[in-house]
């Protein structure tokens, strides 16, 4: 390895960070902080067959619920839904409340220890944003829990140049 390369630079995947404690998939079964927002989905509690497109942005703290297909949560208007405390409650578990709070830029919650606590911080209002790339996002990471296991490369995946060309 080069010394002055970082290892995870020269490789062509990265390592996986685990939760900070085991998560039950089922009332979220995904969570991120991606494109500068807290965002996941998130299953409806009445109909077996609806999700909602949760989403905290960083800095404003402006927040957004919306069905999969951009349909706005009916519990959404000036404070949070169950929906986004939900989000919130299993951002914790996935990385440490300390870590969503410097994520979303709380002031004074880097001393939450739950979901609640942190979201006692979120004061933005509601800002409509797209539900279908975190809802596309969604469903290719259900699509690579199908595949079978391998330790070998999947083409999708490989985004960098193979050993041995130059540019």
């Amino acid at each position: 390895m080069n010394a002055v390369t970082p290892e995870w630079e020269q490789r062509s995947t990265v390592r996986v960070v685990p939760p900070v404690q085991p998560r039950k998939l089922a009332k979220v079964p995904f969570v991120e902080l991606a494109e500068g927002r807290l965002q996941g989905v998130v299953s409806s509690g009445s109909d077996i067959e609806r999700v909602y497109v949760s989403s905290i942005t960083a800095g404003t703290h402006t927040y957004n619920c919306s069905t999969n297909n951009n349909r706005p949560c009916g519990a959404l208007h000036s404070s949070p839904c169950k929906h986004l405390r939900m989000l919130a409650d299993e951002a914790v578990v996935q990385y440490g409340a300390g870590r969503v709070a410097r994520y979303l830029r709380v002031e004074g919650g880097e001393g939450a220890t739950t979901g609640a606590e942190l979201m006692a911080h979120i004061g933005g209002g509601v800002e409509r944003t797209p539900a279908a790339v975190v809802f596309s996002r969604f469903l290719r990471h259900l699509a690579y829990l199908e595949l079978p296991d391998t330790t070998e490369p999947l083409p999708e995946l490989h985004w960098f140049p193979a050993m041995g060309v130059t540019r």
